[in-house]
This record gives C-alpha cells, sequence and structure tokens, in this order.
C-alpha cells in the first residue's frame, strides 16, 4: 500500500533552483524500517554541494537531499522491537530527509530526549557526531590541548568547542564577521579570531607560549595553509569540510570552483614526518556503512550529556529554499533547521 508524501526533489544536479517540491508516492516500510512523519529537517553544508554536483557523495540521477532529521514513527515493520508507533526520534539518512515522510532503517534512528524540541534533535546528529569524531577518534584529544577551530560559531563548531571543554582544553575559534564574537564568547571559547588578511599575525599571538594541538579545518586556501604551518610537533590537523568551494550562488562558479580547486594547498607526504604533523580528513558519510560503529559514538555523545544543539533560525517547510540561500552566505549561528507541519 502507499501513501503519498511532499518531497523536494532534484532530477539534476547543479542548481539550488532545480530542486522542486512534489508530490510522490512512499512504499510501507520492510521488515526493519519505520516510516517517519518528519517534523524538522536540518541543513548542511553537504546538502549544498550535493544539489550543485560538488559532492563525490552524491547519488547519481534523480535524488531528495537532506542528512537530518526528527519526527515521529507513525509505522513500523514486523521486526522491529526496538520502538514504537508514536516514538519521537532523530536521525540521519544517506540523502533523503528533505521531505514530510520517509522510510528508514531502524539502526539509523535514535529516540529523543524527552525534553528536547524536534527543532533540536534535527541538529544533533550531523554536528556532534562530526565534532566527536574528529576531535576523539582522529584528533586524539588530550587533557589540556589547544584547538583551533574554524567556522567556531556553526553547529560544528559550537559542539566541537563544548567537547573540548570537558578535556579542559584551550579553545580558539575563529568566525568570519565579528558579529559572531558574542556568541563564542557565551559558548565559553577562550579567545576569538575573526579571520581575515591578518590571520597568520592573530594567530601568532594567541599561541605565544602555548604548542597548537589540533586544528579543525573547513575553509581551506590559506587559511588551512597557516594554521598547518602553525601547528606544533605531533599537531594534528583534521579537515572536516570544504567551505572554499562555496561560492554562495544558487549554481556553482565552475571556474572559480576550478581555479580553487588548482590552487588549494598541497602538503608533501615526506614532509609530515620532517615536521612530526599529521593531517586528516573526515566525511560522516563513511560511518553510514559502519552503523554499529556509528551508534556507539552516538550514544558516547549522549553520555557526555552536553547542552542542547544550538538553534540559529528555523524556517517552514514551503519555505526551503529561501533557507539553504541563507545558510550558504554563511552569515548564520549555530544550526539552521526546517519546521515541518504543525
Amino acid at each position: 500500500m502507499m501513501m503519498e508524501r511532499l518531497a523536494y526533489r532534484i532530477n539534476k544536479a547543479g542548481s539550488i533552483n532545480n530542486l522542486k517540491l512534489s508530490s510522490e508516492n512512499l512504499p510501507e516500510p520492510t521488515k526493519n524500517e519505520v516510516k517517519v512523519q518528519i517534523k524538522a529537517i536540518g541543513l548542511n553544508f553537504a546538502d549544498i554541494f550535493a544539489i550543485q554536483g560538488l559532492y563525490s557523495a552524491t547519488p547519481k540521477g534523480s535524488f531528495i537531499p537532506g542528512l537530518e532529521y526528527s519526527g515521529i514513527i507513525v509505522k513500523k515493520g514486523s521486526e522491529v522491537n526496538e520502538f514504537e508507533i508514536g516514538d519521537r526520534i532523530m536521525g540521519a539518512i544517506r540523502f533523503g530527509a528533505y521531505a514530510n515522510y520517509l522510510n528508514i532503517n531502524k539502526n539509523y534512528i535514535q529516540k529523543l530526549p524527552s525534553d528536547w524540541s524536534f527543532e533540536e534533535g534535527a541538529a544533533f546528529i550531523v554536528q556532534s557526531l562530526t565534532a566527536y569524531y574528529s576531535l576523539i577518534e582522529l584528533g586524539n584529544i588530550k587533557a589540556q590541548s589547544t584547538v583551533l577551530i574554524h567556522s567556531a560559531a556553526g553547529g560544528v563548531g559550537i559542539y566541537a568547542n563544548r567537547i573540548a571543554k570537558r578535556f579542559n582544553a584551550y579553545t580558539i575559534g575563529t568566525v568570519g564577521t565579528e558579529k559572531k564574537i558574542h556568541l563564542l564568547k557565551k559558548e565559553r571559547y577562550d579567545d576569538v579570531i575573526v579571520r581575515g588578511d591578518d590571520f597568520s599575525e592573530k594567530l601568532k599571538k594567541r599561541l605565544v607560549n602555548r604548542d597548537l594541538d589540533i586544528v579543525l579545518e573547513c575553509i581551506g586556501g590559506k587559511i588551512f595553509a597557516e594554521s598547518f604551518k602553525q601547528m606544533s610537533a605531533g599537531g594534528r590537523i583534521i579537515v572536516y569540510g570544504a567551505a572554499q568551494f562555496s561560492t554562495g550562488n544558487s549554481s556553482p562558479n565552475y571556474l572559480k570552483v576550478l581555479t580553487k580547486y588548482l590552487t588549494r594547498p598541497k602538503v608533501d607526504p615526506l614532509s609530515l614526518s620532517d615536521k612530526n604533523k599529521s593531517v586528516m580528513g573526515f566525511n560522516l558519510i563513511y560511518l553510514w556503512d559502519k552503523v554499529e560503529l556509528m551508534k556507539k559514538y552516538l550514544n558516547n555523545i549522549l553520555e557526555m550529556n552536553l547542552e542542547k544543539p544550538l538553534i540559529g533560525e528555523v524556517y517552514e517547510f514551503k519555505d526551503l529554499l529561501s533557507a539553504i540561500k541563507k545558510f550558504q552566505t554563511g552569515q548564520t549561528v549555530g544550526k539552521v533547521v526546517i519546521r515541518v507541519g504543525e
């Protein structure tokens, strides 16, 4: 038996304007799936890169973007015993969240904490997992480490700081505008840098008598190069994003993207042993195929009892394209969330 749902589907990647809201049929959940009535959707830069065809994990042909959501279970398969109809959940999906209903395997959902809103649930999984995996699994963070976090006012940056503070780390956050300084101070960052042409000098001043142990990097270009240069021996730079390739337009400027790609900083592998530094990369999609590991990390994060996700702006489902365009400007803080239905 099919049901009708609404979904934002893109038939050909390349432009945000190709994303169209349409009605389509959704089958019954299989034996290990649940059907979720989506209540909120979290936006991620990976969504934009997929829509614009700049993300290697983008599905071929027609697809529905979106990696995370929250909602209510309205139906379940015969072998789903861990959840009940009516449960409030949050989940991750390998694309497909830009809809008002979806079917998803039971392994990719988590019960929503009782005192969390649906908006908070849709703002948690991708950001917290990225921050946790980068700092703890790859960064090997230790007590009183010094951590440099780029895009510090975004969802990942905020959770990275909260996790780092559990290790009494000294955190330096970087942002693109002075308007975000107040938020970072409220989030207990120890220092803040507004990125600009003087980034190198600003970072040097912050690191006087201090080793830079870990860098969470998502900006690229000169920011990556200078962060790597000033990192101490034994330091690790973890690349979790590529904001340098976002042009802020509905369609990518392929000439600019190609120029940035060809002129991106290069690291000679032989020099890493000389400098005793590490460069690591992380893509959350990798964890999709390692579901038990993903569930373990997510449970570890929940056990840390961190503060609730910070919601920056909330848009209605009908305004999803406007939300994406605002989000890609880099002017938002925290998480941009789409509210679905009442």
